[in-house]
């Protein structure tokens, strides 16, 4: 039997923070700040491309997420909060702090273990599948799903695993598509938190409006994503629901 959250979050007077790491505007938390949202969790945003600051006290932080962005993890020249946030990393991974990366927040995590982060062999933009490998399937984080998860896909880096970690799922366009780090860090370098807003935001900041085959291809991943939302929301639930037991378990 699951827990029920609610009551465990009304008992310790909803004072556990879960702290979203942004990069840039259009890349926020979505359906996973939603979710913690409505289970009484203070969610806490952290905007780095906006001057934000990084908690040094992780004494009520009960996980962070680190959201995706355009840039790359080395561009630290050019957008030096990405040095603050290797160091913070370095410190979540140290003290055993849940972790979630999503795509960029992926590769913060493989860079802070010293691995290095290099060229997909295949840029991915829209909806694909990736499969679980076997460490996957028996993963608590990907408990009750499918062994082949429809995700989606906005990026062209990918990492290389970090020593020690263990791969969790991946797919012949880019073979290291999640990956684990110690008892509780995660690296997705798909998407499962978007919504139709977010999607047609990066459509039109990335995609260009007078290019006929880019805007057919826009049109496209909006189809895909209205036809796939119910499934794909409940998979993401599913999955924010199994990061919150990590978290909890690791609570007691």
């Amino acid at each position: 039997m699951r827990p029920d959250f609610s009551i465990i979050r009304f008992l310790l007077n909803g004072q556990d923070v879960v702290v979203f790491i942004k990069h840039i505007d259009i890349e926020g938390p979505d359906t996973f700040g939603e979710y913690f949202s409505r289970r009484g969790f203070d969610v806490q945003v952290i905007d780095l491309h906006d001057r934000g600051v990084l908690p040094r006290d992780l004494k009520r932080v009960e996980a962070v997420i680190s959201l995706g962005g355009p840039m790359n993890v080395y561009e630290e020249e050019k957008f030096p909060f990405l040095r603050e946030e290797n160091s913070f990393v370095e410190k979540i991974i140290s003290e055993k702090v849940p972790f979630m990366g999503v795509c960029l927040g992926s590769q913060s995590l493989a860079k802070a273990c010293g691995a290095r982060v290099g060229r997909s062999p295949e840029k991915e933009i829209g909806f694909s599948e990736v499969r679980l490998s076997q460490d996957g399937r028996s993963d608590i984080l990907f408990e009750g799903l499918d062994e082949t998860l429809n995700v989606f896909q906005w990026h062209e880096d990918m990492v290389e695993l970090p020593g020690g970690a263990t791969l969790l799922a991946a797919s012949p366009q880019c073979p290291h598509q999640a990956f684990k780090v110690g008892p509780c860090a995660y690296g997705l370098q798909f998407h499962v938190e978007v919504t139709e807003p977010t999607i047609e935001q990066w459509i039109q900041a990335y995609f260009a409006q007078d290019d006929d085959a880019q805007v057919r291809k826009g049109r496209q991943i909006l189809a895909d994503y209205r036809r796939s939302k119910e499934t794909f929301d409940h998979m993401a639930g599913r999955l924010y629901g199994n990061f919150m037991k990590i978290m909890l378990e690791r609570g007691n």
